[in-house]
């Protein structure tokens, strides 16, 4: 009878898991209409895709998503997931413009947080003066995802040899990339372990300062040497996974180094032609895209007595339900591990220990901390136990949001969600669902503008565990309080500093302090506007002035233009008839030109008073935009109008140069002459 030994760690990763489960969720809870497709196929294995496709998930590519977008109506809602590989950056904008532009069609991003954890880190490293290196294959989805993210000159390896060929080869211009530019290095997820060491060394030596990310997943370097191990105390291996998964082959291969009977297999009946003798010893391992129930099957065809063990396994010392106290023995970005005295190990993902997605879990939690959690799923056959921080947290949190039913108490919490029909509030690791219609968001408004705000909001219902509040009741409390404050103490010509809400083609509305003032268009400005944009913008703020109100309906007028503001006024204080000014041509006419002499106040120079002698027409003298001085000969406030001329001013020049004396003209002639004497002399 064969000696079968599951790896630890074969089957779903933290990234698939999460994937399935969130895919899983979603179809179970499909209203009639709902459309569900996959982006691609969800993970790399047939068995799996080919279950979603026996329950109408349908797999669709890139060309698929604006006709799918395109159909999706309320009767027809479409809901496209993103597989746990990720996609590149150029489809994901795709994605989000069909959801902004179409309510009926939504994405859910199941890439696994590990990639996205390489996507940023390609958004903040490349561009100029940088080389990117990927080691990873390029046809993989995943690859092609992180190479989007990098801008500027991007490689993609896929072992250490290539590099060492590419960079430090023979061709100068692929070595100058190196030397000349700082070099960026990160790995495919499930790269294979030796190959990123030699690679590192390999970089190391071509360039002394090269940047590193080490970004192969932690399951996946406990998967590898994990699988190392048990292949060299077993006899025959078999790793079980599908021939497109990357991680799959990096197992089977790492398995055949060091045990050459090793079957790389997608499903149970993969194993049927197999020759395995009783006594050889059996490991199996598994890829990370490999649900539960093949790895089962596998080993039940491999084991004859595996129903005795499967009882045996069931008798647990550690149950569902359970609340344990464990020491923390590891953290990474997606999960904490704890040892939790049992003979199996104590998983919280990070989905369990909060619903704030910016947490860093490094920064929250270290090695040797103690924590409280629920028992939520035990597996000895995977030697591990499922366990959720966030519940704990939330019994001991959850009396307060029944007393704050009661007592109607305000609460704090941070927005972390926009979900259909409303958002997530976390307070105090409790989640709060805030329908729509509490947001304070306009109908069919974007809830996700809420998103990381600070919030308060009042518990208006309880249903067994699940609360439910509204912001838009604290909030207008709050405004009625101001309002009744302000219309307690308004008067006519009262001053206030308002901010511009929003503008309408007639006027501008301001918020003077929760109570909404509206600025007539004629009194923005004291000249003639066509748009109140044209003087102010909104988020503006200003000075007003209450100009009218009516208290009863609870309207107010504002003042914006004042009389220090006003153009007569300034033209009034500076000048007067006779005066002369500069002034800047601004408009013709056939009968004279229009002439600006403060900002808001133009004067007319009629055609009889540009020149001398008789001209045609303005145009003939003055140009749109030339500075001329001209004389005020005349203001009429009642209208608003004054007379210019240029004439009066050439005329009195005229009439001086005549009535200059004879003797001083002669004076001027002779000093002419004696200039030009001079001036010839010296030539």
């Amino acid at each position: 009878m064969a000696e079968v030994t599951i790896a630890k760690n074969a089957g779903f990763c933290f990234g698939v898991k999460r994937a399935t489960d969130t895919l899983e969720a979603a179809v179970n809870a499909a209203g009639p209409g709902r459309k569900i497709y996959t982006l691609g196929h969800l993970i790399h294995n047939d068995t799996y895709n080919r279950s979603l496709e026996e329950r109408g998930v349908v797999t669709v590519g890139e060309e698929d998503i604006e006709r799918i977008a395109a159909e999706s109506t309320k009767d027809a809602p479409a809901t496209v997931f993103i597989r746990a590989h990720g996609i590149t950056a150029e489809l994901d904008a795709l994605l989000a413009r069909c959801k902004e532009e179409n309510p009926y069609f939504d994405v859910v991003d199941c890439t696994c947080p590990y990639v996205k954890k390489i996507h940023r880190i390609a958004d903040e490293n490349g561009g100029e003066g940088k080389l990117s290196i990927v080691l990873g294959n390029r046809d993989h989805p995943e690859v092609k995802g992180i190479v989007s993210h990098f801008r500027g000159d991007c490689h993609v390896f896929g072992t250490a040899d290539e590099i060492e060929a590419y960079f430090g080869g023979e061709n100068r211009d692929n070595l100058s990339k190196i030397t000349n530019n700082l070099p960026v290095m990160v790995a495919q997820t499930t790269q294979k372990l030796s190959e990123w060491h030699k690679s590192q060394k390999v970089l190391k030596k071509l360039c002394t300062n090269p940047i590193i990310f080490d970004t192969i997943c932690s399951v996946t370097e406990t998967r590898q040497t994990e699988a190392k191990e048990l292949a060299k105390d077993s006899d025959v291996m078999i790793v079980i996974g599908g021939k497109d998964s990357s991680n799959s082959a990096k197992l089977a291969e790492i398995c055949r180094a060091v045990c050459p009977e090793t079957y790389w297999i997608q499903e149970v009946s993969d194993i049927t032609n197999l020759q395995i003798s009783p006594e050889k010893r059996v490991g199996i391992a598994a890829g990370a895209s490999t649900p539960a129930g093949i790895i089962e099957e596998v080993y039940k065809k491999m084991s004859e007595n595996f129903e005795a063990m499967l009882e045996e396994s069931l008798n647990k010392t550690l149950n569902t339900g359970d609340t344990v106290t464990g020491y923390v023995t590891s953290v990474s970005n997606a999960e904490i591990q704890l040892d939790v005295g049992y003979k199996v190990t104590g998983i919280i993902k990070a989905e369990q220990i909060t619903d704030d997605p910016s947490v860093n879990l490094k920064e929250m939690f270290k090695v040797g901390d103690e924590v409280e959690a629920f028992v939520i799923r035990v597996s000895d056959i995977e030697g591990i136990a499922e366990l959720s921080k966030k519940r704990t947290d939330s019994d001991k949190c959850w009396k307060e949001i029944e007393s704050a039913l009661e007592s109607k108490e305000i609460l704090e919490g941070k927005v972390i969600e926009a979900v259909k029909g409303g958002v997530i509030v976390l307070a105090n690791n409790n989640r709060v669902f805030i329908p729509g219609a509490h947001t304070g968001i306009r109908r069919d408004g974007d809830l996700s503008v809420l998103v990381g705000q600070t919030v308060k909001f009042r518990v208006i219902e309880v249903k067994g565990r699940r609360a439910y509040g509204s912001i838009r009741d604290v909030a207008r409390e709050e405004r009625q309080a101001k309002e009744a404050a302000f219309w307690a103490t308004v008067e006519e010509g009262k001053q206030y500093t308002g901010t511009v809400k929003s503008m309408t083609t007639y006027g501008a509305f301001v918020d003077i302090g929760g109570v909404d003032g509206m600025v007539h268009i004629t009194e923005l400005s004291w000249k003639r506007i066509k748009s109140p944009a044209e003087v102010v913008a909104i988020g503006d703020t200003i000075e007003v002035y209450v100009k009218a109100l009516d208290v009863e309906k609870k309207r107010i007028s504002l003042g914006y233009k004042t009389e220090a503001t006003n153009p007569w006024k300034i033209f009034a204080d500076k000048y007067a008839v006779g005066d002369v000014a500069p002034v800047k041509i601004v408009s013709m006419m056939p009968f004279g030109a229009f002439a600006e002499i403060v900002d808001g106040v133009d004067g007319l120079i009629h055609i009889s008073q540009i020149a001398l002698e008789k001209i045609a027409k303005p145009a003939d003298v003055l140009q749109i935009g030339q500075v001329v001085d001209a004389k005020i000969t005349d203001i009429d406030f009642e209208n608003n109008k004054v007379s210019l001329s240029i004439r009066a001013l050439l005329e009195e020049a005229k009439a001086a140069e005549e009535a200059m004396p004879a003797e001083e003209a002669a004076e001027e002639v002779v000093e002419a002459v004696e200039e030009t004497v001079e001036a010839t002399d010296a030539e």
